[in-house]
């Protein structure tokens, strides 16, 4: 069962920070409303979670704000970090996928606002709003590449090279550029860079922690700074002597 709050009815959130998605900034004003009055608004606070893993898909989901990340348990018990959800995703599309139930749990990894419309409204929905149907083709598009990188990395490269992969996708995602390089906007430990590449806390923290002798990154309890991302691109694309 979920944690989040739901919302009878979503509140007065200003339009302008709604049309500054790409769902929205095309719509007319008219379906616009519509769409927003048909949502719930979810609030998440951080590390709760928004469904789990083989709940009934009753509702799908857009990213306000925050950020979430997916998991999966597999039948051994491991726990896989399929992917992060960031503010203008869809998310929770189980109806798009032929599915009634959720294939993973959505984790606010930090207090994290979403719309939520009904599974049952999908179809009728994307065939009104052609700019939900494209969002969540988009979304799920950039999910299957994702996931296709990672299967080859896990079965060509070694754990340094996936890591950075890891980080230098994080970045591309969630970075937020600084004065001395790019910081990962949102909390990330361990376990979750270790559960994203298919190895262990401890060998991440040993890459971590070569890496900031080398000046590559900064890190601390689940903040991580990149200082050199051109580096940290090299290194994932085996074009830099391993550190470690």
């Amino acid at each position: 069962m979920s944690s989040a709050i739901h919302d009878r009815i979503a509140p007065q959130i200003d339009r302008t920070l709604i049309r500054s998605f790409d769902l929205f900034k095309t719509m007319s004003g008219t379906d616009l409303e519509n769409m927003v009055s048909a949502a719930q608004i979810v609030r998440t606070r951080r590390n709760l979670p928004v469904f789990r893993q083989g709940d009934t898909a009753r509702r799908f989901f857009f990213l306000l704000d925050g950020r979430l990340k997916v998991v999966q348990v597999t039948p051994g018990g491991q726990q896989i970090v399929v992917r992060f959800v960031h503010p203008g995703d869809v998310f929770g599309v189980a109806a798009a996928l032929q599915r009634s139930d959720y294939p993973g749990t959505a984790i606010a990894a930090v207090d994290s606002t979403a719309f939520a419309w009904r599974s049952a409204l999908w179809d009728d929905m994307t065939q009104h709003y052609p700019a939900l149907a494209m969002t969540a083709l988009h979304t799920v598009g950039r999910h299957v590449q994702e996931a296709h990188a990672r299967i080859r990395e896990l079965s060509t490269e070694d754990v340094e090279r996936r890591v950075a992969h890891a980080v230098v996708r994080l970045a591309g995602q969630a970075g937020r550029r600084m004065e001395n390089g790019i910081l990962i906007d949102f909390p990330i430990n361990l376990q979750d860079i270790a559960g994203m590449t298919g190895t262990t806390h401890f060998t991440v923290s040993r890459l971590l922690s070569a890496w900031e002798t080398a000046g590559l990154v900064s890190h601390s309890r689940q903040r991580l700074f990149l200082l050199n991302l051109d580096e940290l691109q090299a290194l994932a694309d085996g074009q830099r002597l391993p550190v470690s």
